[in-house]
Protein backbone atom coordinates (compact mmCIF):
# COMPACT_ATOMS: atom_id res chain seq x y z
CA UNK A 1 0.00 0.00 0.00
CA UNK A 2 0.87 3.38 -0.65
CA UNK A 3 2.37 5.57 2.46
CA UNK A 4 0.11 8.03 4.34
CA UNK A 5 2.80 10.95 3.04
CA UNK A 6 1.87 10.02 -0.52
CA UNK A 7 -1.80 9.48 0.05
CA UNK A 8 -1.74 12.86 2.06
CA UNK A 9 -0.16 14.23 -1.25
CA UNK A 10 -2.03 12.82 -4.07
CA UNK A 11 -4.72 14.84 -6.11
CA UNK A 12 -7.00 11.94 -6.40
CA UNK A 13 -7.97 9.38 -3.48
CA UNK A 14 -9.34 5.91 -3.85
CA UNK A 15 -12.93 7.60 -3.21
CA UNK A 16 -12.38 10.44 -5.38
CA UNK A 17 -11.25 8.00 -7.95
CA UNK A 18 -14.40 5.67 -7.43
CA UNK A 19 -16.69 8.75 -8.14
CA UNK A 20 -14.95 9.73 -11.29
CA UNK A 21 -14.83 6.26 -12.56
CA UNK A 22 -18.66 5.96 -11.80
CA UNK A 23 -19.99 9.26 -13.83
CA UNK A 24 -17.03 8.23 -16.49
CA UNK A 25 -19.33 5.14 -17.21
CA UNK A 26 -22.70 6.73 -16.48
CA UNK A 27 -22.16 9.79 -17.65
CA UNK A 28 -19.02 9.94 -20.46
CA UNK A 29 -20.12 13.00 -22.31
CA UNK A 30 -20.02 15.20 -19.29
CA UNK A 31 -16.86 13.27 -17.46
CA UNK A 32 -15.00 13.80 -20.47
CA UNK A 33 -16.32 17.09 -21.18
CA UNK A 34 -14.96 18.40 -18.30
CA UNK A 35 -11.78 16.44 -18.01
CA UNK A 36 -11.63 18.66 -22.15
CA UNK A 37 -11.37 21.75 -19.79
CA UNK A 38 -7.85 20.87 -18.57
CA UNK A 39 -6.49 21.03 -22.04
CA UNK A 40 -5.62 24.19 -23.97
CA UNK A 41 -7.68 23.99 -27.31
CA UNK A 42 -6.68 25.49 -30.60
CA UNK A 43 -10.51 25.62 -31.47
CA UNK A 44 -12.58 24.08 -28.49
CA UNK A 45 -14.58 20.87 -30.04
CA UNK A 46 -18.74 21.56 -29.60
CA UNK A 47 -19.46 17.50 -29.83
CA UNK A 48 -17.57 15.03 -26.76
CA UNK A 49 -18.41 11.83 -28.63
CA UNK A 50 -20.24 10.66 -31.10
CA UNK A 51 -20.17 7.12 -31.54
CA UNK A 52 -22.28 4.08 -33.55
CA UNK A 53 -21.48 0.68 -32.21
CA UNK A 54 -23.69 -1.09 -34.94
CA UNK A 55 -22.57 -4.14 -36.65
CA UNK A 56 -20.72 -3.11 -39.93
CA UNK A 57 -20.99 0.40 -39.14
CA UNK A 58 -19.23 1.07 -36.27
CA UNK A 59 -17.56 4.48 -35.89
CA UNK A 60 -16.37 5.97 -32.57
CA UNK A 61 -15.10 9.94 -32.46
CA UNK A 62 -13.98 12.17 -29.26
CA UNK A 63 -13.96 15.83 -29.77
CA UNK A 64 -13.85 15.41 -33.70
CA UNK A 65 -14.49 18.90 -34.19
CA UNK A 66 -11.56 20.16 -31.41
CA UNK A 67 -8.10 21.00 -32.59
CA UNK A 68 -5.33 20.74 -30.17
CA UNK A 69 -1.48 20.53 -30.11
CA UNK A 70 -0.37 17.69 -27.80
CA UNK A 71 3.06 19.09 -27.64
CA UNK A 72 1.84 22.44 -26.72
CA UNK A 73 -0.69 20.95 -24.23
CA UNK A 74 2.59 18.44 -22.11
CA UNK A 75 5.33 21.15 -22.66
CA UNK A 76 4.67 25.14 -23.55
CA UNK A 77 1.58 25.60 -21.25
CA UNK A 78 3.73 24.85 -18.82
CA UNK A 79 6.95 26.71 -19.56
CA UNK A 80 6.02 30.19 -17.69
CA UNK A 81 5.16 28.42 -14.28
CA UNK A 82 7.03 25.64 -13.84
CA UNK A 83 9.72 26.12 -16.96
CA UNK A 84 12.57 25.49 -14.07
CA UNK A 85 10.85 22.37 -12.77
CA UNK A 86 11.81 18.41 -13.75
CA UNK A 87 8.97 17.58 -16.62
CA UNK A 88 11.16 13.79 -17.35
CA UNK A 89 13.57 11.81 -15.17
CA UNK A 90 15.41 9.98 -17.48
CA UNK A 91 16.99 6.43 -15.32
CA UNK A 92 19.64 4.70 -17.23
CA UNK A 93 20.34 1.45 -17.89
CA UNK A 94 24.04 1.71 -16.42
CA UNK A 95 23.64 2.13 -12.56
CA UNK A 96 26.21 4.12 -12.32
CA UNK A 97 25.10 6.51 -15.07
CA UNK A 98 23.34 9.37 -12.73
CA UNK A 99 19.87 10.36 -13.05
CA UNK A 100 18.79 13.19 -15.88
CA UNK A 101 16.68 15.60 -14.91
CA UNK A 102 15.21 17.56 -18.07
CA UNK A 103 13.20 20.47 -16.96
CA UNK A 104 10.15 21.71 -18.98
CA UNK A 105 12.61 24.59 -20.65
CA UNK A 106 15.16 22.00 -21.65
CA UNK A 107 12.56 19.63 -23.17
CA UNK A 108 10.92 22.39 -25.16
CA UNK A 109 14.49 23.53 -26.44
CA UNK A 110 15.22 20.05 -27.41
CA UNK A 111 11.71 19.23 -29.03
CA UNK A 112 11.81 21.92 -31.18
CA UNK A 113 15.72 21.69 -32.17
CA UNK A 114 14.12 18.08 -33.20
CA UNK A 115 11.09 19.32 -34.86
CA UNK A 116 13.14 22.13 -36.81
CA UNK A 117 15.40 18.78 -38.08
CA UNK A 118 12.73 17.21 -38.93
CA UNK A 119 11.15 20.10 -40.96
CA UNK A 120 14.54 20.64 -42.40
CA UNK A 121 13.88 17.06 -44.53
CA UNK A 122 10.65 17.75 -45.10
CA UNK A 123 8.12 16.42 -43.09
CA UNK A 124 5.17 18.19 -43.02
CA UNK A 125 2.14 17.64 -41.00
CA UNK A 126 0.07 14.72 -42.13
CA UNK A 127 3.68 12.56 -43.13
CA UNK A 128 4.18 9.25 -41.07
CA UNK A 129 7.52 8.80 -39.51
CA UNK A 130 8.50 5.84 -37.69
CA UNK A 131 10.70 6.19 -34.28
CA UNK A 132 13.10 3.53 -33.68
CA UNK A 133 15.05 4.38 -31.02
CA UNK A 134 16.01 2.99 -26.90
CA UNK A 135 13.99 4.69 -24.03
CA UNK A 136 16.05 7.15 -24.09
CA UNK A 137 15.10 11.22 -24.12
CA UNK A 138 15.94 11.73 -27.52
CA UNK A 139 12.91 9.11 -28.00
CA UNK A 140 10.35 11.79 -26.30
CA UNK A 141 12.06 14.64 -27.82
CA UNK A 142 11.35 12.65 -31.15
CA UNK A 143 7.67 11.86 -30.96
CA UNK A 144 6.68 15.28 -29.17
CA UNK A 145 8.31 16.45 -31.85
CA UNK A 146 5.88 14.92 -34.26
CA UNK A 147 3.08 15.53 -32.50
CA UNK A 148 4.22 19.51 -32.72
CA UNK A 149 3.94 19.73 -36.61
CA UNK A 150 1.46 16.91 -37.03
CA UNK A 151 3.11 14.22 -38.26
CA UNK A 152 1.60 10.89 -37.71
CA UNK A 153 4.31 8.96 -35.73
CA UNK A 154 4.79 5.34 -34.55
CA UNK A 155 7.17 4.46 -32.05
CA UNK A 156 9.82 1.28 -32.13
CA UNK A 157 11.44 0.87 -28.51
CA UNK A 158 14.81 -0.67 -30.41
CA UNK A 159 18.17 0.31 -31.05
Amino acid sequence: PPSAELVAGAHVDAGRYDEMYAQSVNDPEGFWGAQAERLDWIKKPTQVKNTNYNFGDVNIEWFADGTLNVAANCIDRHLEKRGDQTAIIFEADDPNEPAQNITYKELHRNVCRTANVLEQLGVRKGDRVVIYLPMIPEAAYAMLACARIGAIHSIVFAG
